[in-house]
Formats: structure tokens, C-alpha cells, sequence
């Protein structure tokens, strides 16, 4: 399972032109799922979303997480990021989860979010989204589990 992780000051989806999903001060997260993910591997990541530490202190050092700054979340599913890029001119995506499989976990990872932290918001799973977000600093992480 991937996460890409972007510290935004303000991120929203969109969806047939109307927002579904919106946060302000937190993190977006892009979301891929391959064929071989589960449930363990989505509370792993969720964890690491929530615990990692890409928020500044009083010193304007990345040591603070998303629930000591409470931050929102906001997740966003995204099949391109399990792309096998490495020959060609055109991704593969034989790594990624079937469309049953990535919804089930995409819903999992965003009902134990939603337990566990406050405000989670996102995109509709499959649908054609429309993301806009601002990158604070820029900060982006790549986290896989």
C-alpha cells in the first residue's frame, strides 16, 4: 500500500463539480493499492500517516505529526501510483488491486481514519476527481508499507 503524502494548507476534491471532500491546515493523501495489500497494511499506513512527523515546531523543525498540530485529513484514492513505470512508454499496472479489493480497503482505511482521527475527509472511490491543494513548503513523503 502507498501513501503519498503532500502537507497542504487547504486541499478539496471535486467531483462532477461539486466538492465532496475538503480539509484546511493538514495532510492530502494519495492513496494506491496493490493486489497484495490488507487490511494490516492499511492500519500500518494509517498509522504512519497520522504519527508522522512533517509539521514544524517552535523551532521550524519537522517535529510535530497531524494529531499534535490536528490537522486534517483528507484521503484520495489513486490506482496510477501502483504504476510499474520502469520499461516503456506506458504504465502496467499488474501490481495494483482489483477494483473489489481497492474499494474494500480504500473504505477500510478511510472508516479506521475516521475512529480514529478528526477531520478526515474524501475523494469517491473510482470517480473521475477533480484534486486542488495547496503544498505547504513544499513537503511530500512517500510512504509505503
Amino acid at each position: 500500500m502507498i501513501g503519498l503524502i503532500q502537507r497542504v494548507s487547504h486541499a478539496s476534491v471535486q467531483v462532477d463539480g461539486e466538492v465532496v471532500g475538503a480539509i484546511n491546515h493538514g495532510i492530502l493523501a494519495l492513496v494506491g493499492i496493490e493486489r497484495t495489500d490488507d487490511r494490516a497494511r492499511a492500519d500500518r499506513l494509517l498509522q504512519r500517516m497520522l504519527n508522522y512527523r512533517i509539521f514544524p515546531d517552535d523551532n521550524g523543525r519537522m517535529n510535530r505529526n497531524l494529531q499534535q498540530v490536528e490537522g486534517g485529513l483528507l484521503l484520495v484514492s489513486q490506482f496510477t501510483l501502483v504504476a510499474d513505470t520502469r520499461k516503456g512508454n506506458r504504465p502496467g499496472f499488474s501490481h495494483g488491486a482489483s477494483p473489489e479489493l481497492g474499494r474494500e480497503l480504500f473504505e477500510y482505511l478511510l472508516q479506521q481514519a475516521g475512529q480514529q482521527h478528526h477531520p478526515v475527509a474524501s475523494g469517491c472511490y473510482g470517480a473521475d476527481m477533480k484534486v486542488s491543494l495547496v503544498n505547504d513548503g513544499p513537503v511530500t513523503f512517500w510512504l509505503q508499507v
